[in-house]
């Protein structure tokens, strides 16, 4: 499960980070509203920490935009505004629970775990769809008329990362920092062996979505017989 905290104060980011990670959580952090935002509307990320009061954008503006451009990345505040009508306005702004500073983490574990319950247990797990294929991200699985095939958490995050960008090439950098993060150092090689296992688990689906090299350029998925990248 992958988690990104929006928060300026880095001590606490820290702290936060070897909290998460212990309990085995991926962690990203951002201490910029602007930059948090953008991450954010990426949506590859299962939950995100946010600061209400943030350089940049403040976290109310961030969480707003998010719910307008129907992002449902479940959001929990973190804030030092513990009075009851900021926690009013910010679960009606779309948070899905407030957590007041200083907290323990055990508590924040807590929260965690009953945000990702109501989530998981929704009616209609977020999907991404292109051609005739559709991902279920919780999941990990990729349905194909009427076949089903459950991937690696890994090639899931790839390919995620490939069907919210459908038709346009992405460097090897982007792919790199969409799924690994931002601040992450893998060997080349291991994009381009993750790029060989998904193409062949989309060939023995054979679907009409394959992955394209672009020369120079990165990688883009297209429909066969389809020439226009963006």
């Amino acid at each position: 499960m992958r988690i990104l905290i929006i928060e300026d104060d880095m001590s606490l980011c820290k702290l936060l980070a070897y909290g998460l990670e212990a309990e085995g959580f991926s962690v990203d952090i951002c201490a910029d509203g602007l930059e948090g935002l953008t991450l954010a509307l990426q949506e590859l990320h299962d939950l995100i920490l946010l600061d209400r009061m943030l350089p940049g954008l403040p976290g109310e503006a961030i969480l707003k935009r998010l719910r307008q451009n129907h992002v449902n990345t479940p959001v929990i505040f973190i804030t030092a505004l513990g009075e009851s009508v900021e926690k009013i306005n910010g679960l009606d702004l779309g948070a899905d629970d407030y957590l007041v500073k200083p907290f323990d983490i055990g508590e924040l574990l807590a929260r965690i775990r009953s945000v990702m319950r109501r989530t998981l247990n929704s009616p209609t797990p977020f999907s991404l769809t292109f051609g005739d294929i559709s991902l279920l991200e919780r999941e990990s699985k990729v349905i194909h008329k009427h076949n089903t095939v459950i991937l690696p958490r890994k090639e899931a995050e790839l390919l995620a990362c490939f069907l919210r960008n459908p038709n346009q090439v992405l460097s090897r950098q982007q792919i790199i920092g969409n799924v690994w993060g931002f601040e992450t150092e893998i060997e080349d090689g291991n994009l381009d062996n993750y790029i060989y296992l998904l193409r062949k688990k989309l060939n023995a689906l054979d679907t009409n979505v394959h992955i394209v090299t672009v020369h120079r350029q990165g990688y883009c998925l297209m429909l066969k017989g389809c020439h226009d990248i963006s």
